[in-house]
């Protein structure tokens, strides 16, 4: 790793843990952080957690896992030409989906509708929820205990009344203060690996073809420089050509806009970032172009009847599980039973209950509840 700059998140100044532990021996803090994530129940399931397609309708597509494998990939290539904190990126991006309901989007809006009348549903505050207290894997305390900076980053997005309930991790959402530069970096090395990889699922999975996506300016730039070098380059490759030369020149972009902030504001230290505007960034240019693939996207893929169906699916069997469970919680399996009678909130354990579920899961409890054939005591 090149040496820190000064505004970076430095490990030994980290603001702790919630629980004090002795410091790590042979890695940094955040390495431990990443280490901890990833040998996380939750880390492990977004293997079987939707991007766009359910999980069942094919090997080849996205999962949260290999989104969120690549989201740390970039991100940690342009932390190290600006000198931020690798490690800190890297966990950052692997943790951020680790609250992700299963069926992606769809089952998020589901069960926030379901959760409407008991604080909402949001996934960013579940991966916190997740990583502070459901993981059950040490003696000493409840979730991970990761450090206030990956803690940090994973908390995207909060309203004000959910940000006092979270003390000292939801007080820059009061303050209108920023977060380090390895969350902002986090988050949109995020929305390069989404928006380019959703394109090559949506073209493998036949919903978008070659031509539609020639006419987004953005793509057919790439398209043409790619047939320029390689003229008879067949269909598969040239996707892969071409999705590859737009994450590189989107990185270059972020790198080169971020890094002139950095220096006209020369910040002496983290404080100093969390006081400026936001400072990773894109260049104008850049984000007109991502607004247009992304209404593309919205027109072409996401609101393509085949994905509206699977949506509608999904979204009715989140709905029938939160009404079976918080209607009569013995149907809960016995630890969340359990959990709901100790914390008296059959809501919010229901909650936790789904949204920890991956597709095929979510799949099965569905039909093992509702479907008359499953009635044995052979599939519980």
């Amino acid at each position: 790793m090149s040496e820190l700059a000064p505004y970076a998140a430095n490990p030994e100044s980290s603001r702790g843990r919630r629980f004090h532990e002795e410091p790590p021996e042979g890695r940094t803090e955040f390495q431990r952080d990443r280490d901890r994530i990833i040998h996380s129940s939750a880390f492990r399931r977004l293997e079987y957690k939707t991007q766009v397609f359910v999980n069942h309708e094919g090997d080849l597509f996205r999962t949260r896992l290999t989104h969120s494998i690549e989201v740390a990939q970039i991100g940690r290539s342009i932390a190290r030409n600006l000198r931020l904190n690798e490690d800190l990126v890297e966990a950052i991006s692997l943790a951020h989906d680790l609250g992700h309901t299963p069926f992606g989007h769809a089952g998020q809006d589901a069960l926030n509708e379901c959760m409407k009348s008991h604080g909402g549903f949001e996934h960013n505050l579940q991966s916190l929820r997740v990583v502070d207290l459901l993981e059950e894997r040490y003696g000493a305390f409840d979730g991970l205990n990761l450090s206030f900076e990956t803690r940090e980053g994973i908390l995207k997005h909060c309203s004000a009344k959910n940000a006092v309930l979270l003390e000292g991790i939801g007080e820059r959402f009061l303050k209108k203060l920023q977060p380090g530069l390895e969350a902002q970096l986090a988050n949109l090395a995020d929305e390069i690996a989404y928006n380019n990889h959703d394109i090559d699922d949506g073209l493998r999975s036949g919903l978008i073809t070659l031509e539609q996506i020639s006419a987004v300016p953005i793509i057919a730039r790439h398209i043409e420089a790619t047939r320029a070098v390689f003229p008879d380059i067949p269909g598969r490759r040239l996707i892969h050509e071409t999705i590859r030369r737009m994450i590189n020149s989107q990185a270059i972009d972020l790198t080169h806009e971020s890094r002139a902030n950095i220096e006209a504001l020369a910040p002496e230290n983290i404080e100093a970032i969390r006081h400026a505007p936001p400072l990773i960034a894109f260049s104008e240019e850049m984000r007109r172009a991502q607004h247009e693939l992304k209404q593309f996207l919205r027109a072409h893929l996401y609101q393509h009847y085949k994905v509206t169906r699977m949506s509608a699916k999904a979204r009715r069997i989140v709905a029938d599980l939160f009404q079976a469970f918080t209607s009569d919680g013995r149907l809960l399996p016995t630890q969340f039973q359990e959990k709901a009678q100790k914390d008296g909130d059959i809501m919010r354990t229901t909650a936790d209950y789904i949204a920890g579920m991956t597709d095929r899961y979510a799949i099965r409890e569905h039909r093992r509840l509702f479907a008359v054939e499953e009635i044995s005591l052979g599939n519980p």
